[in-house]
């Protein structure tokens, strides 16, 4: 188990681990995967393209092969002949290479995807130090890879011998048959041969991938420190962060007594809440909540609406719901409609009285229509 300042890596890497290794051009690969991906197509493209590709060569080689005199001592024609053969070749060729390309490419990146890293490809001398390289010949990796040549070599030769042993009859066939017949019927058993045993190597490709897997994974694992210095780099230090929060409440809280003034009453517990309400009905469908507050904060409330010059309602029940119940700059609870009328009825009249019109209104908190679910 590998080891780090003392401590064993026993924790799975996290996100962020694996997206720095992914960047760095870290990601599980299988070298069999991709090689067998390469010999499988090879033998299936023969097998799809291979009598295109041998009559095209065929008649490439009737026509170099039964030129004239004239032809082979005219450089021009004998130039355009080349030309011709290329080109009558060159298709069936395209459709071989494209399809090995095109499973080299999907062999090489099954296993990990399409990683490209500028920092992989950078060079490291590292690598050509000898004892590093001593190293990874007589390490762990290079058992695994020394006992996947042994398992090769022993599975292509049983499956050979299998093959062969089972096909003793086709070759007595061959002695028998004439030309062309045995000719193709050769090429028919190397083919189904040669396609067999690349498919036998999918063993060893069953076998490699979850090493990889499990081996890039072992490689990644992080100790319980590297864990919380990452979560500490990711998250912040717990006193920064319990900073930063008060002075987001500060920032908040200034915003919110900056809107007092702006209230049109101020509902309060007399000795924990005060709600600070605006209403302009140009603007506001239901009365806004712009302040709330508890003790402290609630004092503040009252001193900003005694500088203004906005009035103070006391009304408990009202207060306590408002404040449970409605966030900043959100509209009360229609449960609370009715109640907060009769307040702002009451500021109204109150507001006439002082101009010196009617009488002295009264405002009963005991009397407001407050709903259950709404009291607090």
């Amino acid at each position: 188990m590998a080891e780090s300042d003392g401590q064993e890596r026993t924790e799975q890497a996290t996100p962020r681990r694996l997206q720095q290794a992914r960047e760095k051009g870290q990601v599980p690969r299988s070298r069999e995967l991709a090689s067998v991906a390469v010999l499988v197509a090879g033998a299936v493209s023969l097998m799809w393209f291979g009598e295109m590709l041998a009559i095209a060569m065929s008649e490439v080689m009737r026509k170099l092969f039964s030129l004239s005199r004239e032809e082979v001592l005219d450089f021009n024609k004998l130039l355009s002949l080349t030309g011709d053969a290329i080109l009558h070749i060159l298709w069936p060729l395209m459709l071989v290479l494209v399809f090995l390309f095109v499973a080299a490419l999907i062999g090489a990146s099954a296993l990990g995807g399409i990683s490209i890293s500028t920092e992989a490809a950078r060079p490291k001398f590292s690598r050509m130090n000898p004892l590093s390289g001593l190293k990874r010949m007589v390490g762990k990796q290079s058992a695994v890879e020394l006992v996947k040549s042994i398992l090769k070599v022993a599975l292509v030769a049983g499956v050979a011998y299998f093959l062969m042993y089972s096909s003793l009859e086709d070759f007595f066939q061959l002695s028998i048959e004439t030309y062309p017949g045995n000719y193709f019927h050769a090429l028919d058993i190397l083919l189904r041969f040669v396609l067999l045993i690349c498919c036998s190597l999918l063993v060893v490709v069953a076998i490699d991938v979850p090493f990889q897997i499990w081996q890039h994974n072992e490689q990644l694992k992080m100790t319980k420190q590297e864990v919380k210095d990452e979560y500490k780099d990711v998250e912040g230090k717990p006193e920064v962060k319990g900073r930063i929060r008060m002075l987001q409440r500060e920032m908040a809280q200034r915003r919110m007594m900056a809107e007092v003034p702006k209230a049109d009453v101020v509902i309060t517990n007399p000795e924990h809440f005060s709600v600070a309400l605006r209403y302009d009905p140009k603007l506001d469908r239901a009365p806004v909540v712009v302040a709330k507050g508890t003790d402290h904060m609630a004092m503040k409330i009252r001193e900003i609406a005694n500088e203004y010059k906005i009035d103070i309602v006391p009304a408990p029940p009202l207060a306590r719901s408002i404040y449970h119940s409605t966030e900043l700059e959100q509209q009360i609870p229609d449960g609370l409609f009715a109640a907060v009328a009769q307040v702002l009825a009451y500021v109204f009249q109150l507001k006439q009285y002082r101009r010196g019109h009617g009488k002295r209104p009264k405002l009963s908190p005991v009397a407001m229509d407050i709903p259950p679910e709404l009291r607090h």
